[in-house]
């Protein structure tokens, strides 16, 4: 009886410990969950030449973009290619918030071309800056810009 016990013990520490690493809840925490009023596991599709260069002295959000894999909550369809404003995004999003842009936040330390994230997003952007505006993408996409709140890697 007790084998059977600890293997059932073993048995469900395991099954936690792979629905903690499912893609479902990859990038997942209390911020990303209730920040904001969109939240996706999104792949971040390209990094444009020259959105994200460092200038100390200079404030930007630069817009990325990005195609949704998973809804978590929001009106948003999975596949459906989104516009990102990141918030000085040469910086980790944990040392990227500030006066002018409180309240953001992540673990996200770099963006890359491919690289899997977990946003809160908040929109429009313009409720949220108004500063310094790096659209690579400006005349070319449509729907509006989502401002992240909350930048996670997911993958």
């Amino acid at each position: 009886m007790r084998v059977m016990y600890a293997l059932s013990v073993v048995l469900l520490t395991g099954a936690c410990s792979d629905l903690a690493r499912s893609p479902a809840h990859a990038g997942a925490d209390a911020q990303v969950q209730t920040l904001g009023t969109v939240e996706v596991t999104a792949r971040l599709v390209e990094v444009p030449e020259g959105a994200i260069f460092k200038r100390d002295l200079y404030d930007y959000a630069t817009i990325l973009k990005y195609e949704v894999v998973t809804v978590h909550r929001g009106a948003l369809k999975q596949g459906a290619v989104i516009y990102v404003g990141q918030y000085n995004p040469w910086k980790p999003r944990a040392a990227a918030a500030d006066r002018k842009a409180p309240n953001l936040g992540g673990n996200a330390r770099q963006f890359h071309a491919g690289r899997l994230q977990r946003l809160a997003l908040a929109t429009p952007l313009d409720d949220f800056f108004m500063g310094g505006l790096v659209d690579k993408y400006f005349g070319r996409r449509a729907g509006p810009a989502y401002w992240a709140v909350w930048t996670n890697d997911a993958d």
